[in-house]
C-alpha cells in the first residue's frame, strides 16, 4: 500500500478531497473541560486556526455562571500574537491592557530603599501592541468570550471523571448526566478532574509560597501616594516580595508573595484558592518594607488568597489516542514568571495548527489514527517548551536558602540575585507557529528516512526470498 505523499499529484489531489468530503459528512464531536481561558481560547483555536467546518465543540464548566475567578493577569508578546492570531483584536489595545509609559515590561526594585535594581527588556517585538500587557483576569476572559457561541458552554457541569477508549471519549458529571464525543480536551486547570482521571498518581507540590492578591479601581492610589511608579514595579526582598501595577479599564492590583511555614497538609485543610484573605495581615507583612508599599497596603480594600503550587512534567500529553490538555492541566508551574495565561494561549494555537496540518491542509479523514497524529503533533510542539519552564521551576522550589554573617552580606546577595534572574525571551517571545513547523519538518523527514530504509531493503528482501525459493525447490 502506497503512503499518500508518493501518490501522483492527480491522485494524491482525488484523496485529499474525498477526506474533506467525508470530514464534511461526519461531525467530529470535540469534549472541552473548563471554559476559563485555556477552554475558550482552545475553542475559537479550533474553529478559527485549524479551518476545519462542521466541528461540533462542546465545553464544560462547573461554575454556575461564567466568569474567571483571579484577579490581574499579564500577557507577553507570545500570548499576545496569538490574541491576534485568534481574532481577538479588543484585547491588543490599551484599553483593555495596560503597558507602562517606559516601556519596560517590569521593572525590580529593592524593598527596603525602592533603588532599580533590575529591569525586564524585549528581544524582537516591534508592533507595540505585542509588547507585555496587564489585564484583570476577566476582562480577558470576557473578550475570549464573546466569541464563542454561548449554546456551546453548558455550566454546573463539575466532573467527577473522564474515560477514552478507541471509538470515543465520555465525560461524567457530579449532577449524573454524561457527555460522549470523539475527541476530549482537559482545560479544567492545576487541580484537573481530566488529568486524574488518566493520571491517578499525579501530586502537586507546595511550593512554600502564598500569593495575596487584590485588584481594585485605581482611583484609590493614584495621586495619593508620593513616588508611585507608574510601570509595573516588583519589590524583592530576601525572601517575600510585592508587585504592583496598573491595569486596562482603570483597574489596579498588588499581589504580595510570602513563604507560609506551614506544610502543604496543613495548607490544604486551611486554605482555598481564591479564598478571602485578611488585609490587615497583608498589612502587617508589610509594614517595614518602603513608604510606598507601606502606602499601597494600607489603601488595599481587600485580598485573596492563593497558595502556589506546581507539578512535575508530564510524559506525555496525550494519556489516551482521543485526549489531550492544555493550560494549567498540562503544566502545572505555579504561575511562574507570569507566564501562564500566555502559555495557555499558545496551547490552543499549536492546536488549532496541528488539526488544521492533519484534516484541512493535508486532507485526512477523522480516522482514530490521523486523530493521534495530530494530537502527538500538538504534544510534541509545546510539551518539551513547558518542560523547560518546569526545570526551572522546580530548580527554585529546591533551592536551598543560604545563611550569611551580616545584613550586608545579604543584601547584597539579594541584589546579585537580581541582577542574574534568568533570560526569558525564550519564553515571553516564543514563536509557537515557528516551533510546529520544525516539528512538523522533523516529523516528514523521519518519514522520510524511515520509507528510504524500507526501500533500500526490499531488493535484499526480494533477492533472499529469490534464493529460499530456490533452496526449497531444490528440495522438492
Amino acid at each position: 500500500m502506497r503512503c499518500q505523499s508518493s501518490l501522483p499529484f492527480q491522485e494524491r489531489n482525488k484523496t485529499a478531497e474525498a477526506a474533506k468530503m467525508a470530514n464534511t459528512e461526519k461531525r467530529l464531536r470535540i469534549l472541552i473541560a473548563g471554559a476559563g481561558i485555556a477552554g475558550l481560547a482552545t475553542a475559537i483555536s479550533l474553529t478559527r486556526i485549524s479551518e476545519i467546518a462542521n466541528l461540533d465543540i462542546q465545553l464544560y464548566e462547573q461554575a454556575a455562571e461564567l466568569r474567571e475567578i483571579g484577579a490581574s493577569i499579564a500577557l507577553s508578546p507570545n500570548g499576545l500574537r496569538t490574541l491576534e492570531k485568534l481574532g481577538i483584536d479588543e484585547a491588543l489595545g490599551d484599553e483593555l491592557g495596560f503597558r507602562g509609559p517606559s516601556g519596560i515590561p517590569q521593572i525590580y526594585r529593592h524593598w527596603k530603599t525602592n533603588q532599580v535594581v533590575s529591569v525586564d527588556t524585549f528581544g524582537n517585538v516591534p508592533d507595540r501592541r505585542h509588547q507585555t500587557a496587564r489585564f484583570h483576569r476577566g476582562h480577558i476572559h470576557a473578550a475570549l468570550a464573546k466569541h464563542v457561541p454561548k449554546e456551546w458552554i453548558h455550566l454546573n457541569k463539575k466532573i467527577s471523571r473522564a474515560e477514552s477508549n478507541d471509538d470515543g471519549v465520555a465525560l461524567h458529571f457530579e449532577d449524573g448526566s454524561s457527555a460522549y464525543g470523539d475527541i476530549l480536551i482537559g482545560a479544567d486547570g492545576i487541580r484537573s478532574q481530566v488529568r486524574a482521571s488518566f493520571y491517578p498518581d499525579y501530586k502537586l507540590r507546595f511550593s512554600g509560597k502564598v500569593f495575596m492578591r487584590s485588584t481594585f479601581d485605581a482611583s484609590l492610589v493614584e495621586g495619593k501616594i508620593p513616588d508611585l511608579p507608574a510601570d509595573a514595579a516588583h519589590w524583592w526582598g530576601t525572601n517575600d516580595s510585592f508587585f504592583s501595577s496598573r491595569l486596562g479599564k482603570g483597574q489596579y492590583t498588588v499581589v504580595g508573595a510570602y513563604d507560609d511555614g506551614r506544610s502543604a497538609e496543613e495548607l490544604e485543610r486551611s486554605v482555598t484558592w481564591d479564598q478571602v484573605g485578611n488585609v490587615q495581615f497583608l498589612r502587617e507583612k508589610y509594614k517595614d518594607w518602603h513608604p510606598v508599599i507601606k502606602a499601597l497596603t494600607e489603601l488595599t480594600p481587600h485580598a485573596r488568597l492563593y497558595p502556589n503550587y506546581a507539578g512535575e512534567s508530564l510524559q506525555t500529553w496525550v494519556p489516551a489516542s482521543r485526549v489531550t490538555l492544555v493550560g494549567d492541566a498540562a503544566h502545572t508551574h505555579g504561575g511562574a514568571f507570569a507566564a501562564g495565561g500566555s502559555l495557555a494561549l499558545d496551547d490552543s494555537r499549536a492546536l488549532g495548527l496541528a488539526f488544521k496540518h492533519v484534516f484541512a491542509a493535508g486532507g485526512s479523514s477523522f480516522s482514530p489514527e490521523n486523530i493521534q497524529q495530530a494530537l502527538k503533533l500538538y504534544d510534541q510542539t509545546r510539551r518539551p517548551h513547558t518542560a523547560r519552564l518546569l526545570s526551572i521551576v522546580h530548580g527554585l522550589m529546591n533551592r536551598k536558602a543560604p545563611t550569611f554573617a551580616t545584613p550586608e552580606e545579604e543584601d547584597e546577595a539579594l541584589r546579585s540575585r537580581m541582577r542574574s534572574r534568568p533570560d526569558l525571551l525564550w519564553l515571553s517571545e516564543h514563536d509557537v507557529e515557528k516551533a510546529f513547523q520544525q516539528v512538523v519538518a522533523e516529523s516528514e523527514q523521519r518519514n522520510l528516512d524511515t520509507q528510504g530504509t524500507t526501500r533500500a531493503t526490499q531488493p535484499y528482501q526480494k533477492a533472499e526470498s529469490v534464493v529460499a525459493s530456490s533452496a526449497l525447490g531444490s528440495k522438492l
